[in-house]
């Protein structure tokens, strides 16, 4: 069974495009096309459910047309419309380096002056700025995600230790 920990998400399912199956999907993240995974996991009734990619085509920056293995009528693919798309975070980390700044969501934020930071929750890159959205004591902190901050990186316990330039953490 796929956990909720085990990956991300990077879009929503639309309307079917054509007769064949093809499905729009409008996306935050192209990790799909960078990264080489095979399938995309969408949530299905609250579980994790891996589909097999047969083909995709991009039809602009931000939404692609999918076609999923076994699902070859616009009946079928109407039925996954406005339906979760994930992504495994363990496709995230390249031997070279770390592929996406989503390969964070999970970890523990810990600044060298201000201690546990909290969790980063989600990444928001809508703006040229990426941001780490933090979720502490019940409120959400925003760190720009850039690797000058960054001090130190433990993958196996999930920790990101980094040095916030001062007056950008109100206490």
């Amino acid at each position: 069974m796929i956990r909720k920990e085990e990956v991300f998400k990077i879009g929503v399912l639309n309307k079917p495009h054509g007769v064949k199956g093809e499905i729009g999907f409008t996306f935050t993240d192209d990790v799909f096309d960078r990264v080489d995974c095979d399938y995309l996991i969408l949530l299905l009734d609250g579980i994790l459910v891996p589909f097999f990619i047969e083909e995709y085509r991009f039809r602009s920056d931000n939404v692609a047309l999918v076609k999923f293995e076994g699902i070859d009528t616009a009946e079928r693919a109407r039925r996954f419309s406005n339906v979760e798309v994930y992504f495994p975070s363990k496709y995230l980390e390249e031997e070279d380096g770390i592929s996406s700044w989503n390969f964070f969501v999970g970890f523990q934020v810990e600044d060298i002056a201000h201690g546990n930071l909290g969790e980063i929750t989600h990444v928001d890159d809508s703006t040229v700025n990426v941001l780490f959205v933090i979720e502490r004591d019940g409120r959400e902190i925003l760190l720009p995600a850039h690797e000058e901050f960054i001090r130190g990186l433990d993958k196996k316990k999930k920790l990101l230790t980094v040095e916030i330039p001062d007056g950008l953490l109100e206490d």
